[in-house]
């Protein structure tokens, strides 16, 4: 689980010595040796509504693609291994086939609230849906709606934190009301009185 250790190729440790910074990447290579996904981890893991894939394509160019749902849709299976239900789409199937070629994928979680972003590397895994219902149902995300089409099991090969420079704090619309909740309490709170005010007045 050394993630500098599989990111830093010969071309880029030698870019980190022109730019003067590869005695401190060389300090973490030797140090930052993790196995499996801690705690902080995966709680961050299973907090998230989304995340970016990075597969490599047959016409040599990598694909992008944001793949969303529910919190917590992003199962913790254990702690080298997360997976999620392949909802249906736009149909047009660029990851599924990239990852049938290809097992190697990128992902990148971000907690714009916190200005946390986890990257990590894994091997991907299509797993269909009539083969493996016990985890189906395990993956499936409560109170959803969505068409399932297939699951995607990441094995963890390594990941790490970046840092939080440049992230810009962006809230959710329920991130927003769940924030404002005591100030509507208080705005309430203050009608109330200011009614019961008004029939005392009345009453006199």
């Amino acid at each position: 689980m050394n993630y500098a250790q599989l990111a830093f190729t010969d071309n880029i440790k030698k870019i980190q010595e022109e730019a003067g910074s590869r005695n401190s990447y060389d300090r973490m290579e030797k140090m930052s040796v993790v196995d499996g996904l801690t705690e902080n981890e995966s709680n961050f893991i299973s907090d998230r509504d989304s995340f970016y894939m990075a597969s490599f394509g047959e016409n040599d160019y990598p694909y992008i693609q944001h793949r969303g749902g529910p919190a917590g849709f992003i199962k913790v299976i254990d702690n080298k291994t997360i997976g999620i239900v392949d909802f249906a789409g736009n149909r047009q199937y660029i990851s599924t086939g990239n990852i049938s070629k290809n097992e190697k994928v990128a992902l990148i979680m971000v907690s714009y609230p916190q200005r946390a972003r986890l990257k990590i590397y894994a091997k991907a895994k299509i797993v269909e849906l009539k083969d493996h219902e016990a985890l189906y149902d395990s993956l499936k995300p409560e109170d959803y709606k969505f068409r399932p089409e297939r699951m995607m099991i990441f094995e963890i090969q390594a990941y790490d934190w970046n840092c939080p420079q440049h992230i810009t704090p962006r809230y959710t619309t329920e991130e927003i009301e769940e924030a404002l909740l005591p100030q509507k309490k208080y705005i309430t709170d203050l009608e109330n009185k200011v009614k019961e005010l008004e029939l005392k007045l009345l009453e006199k």
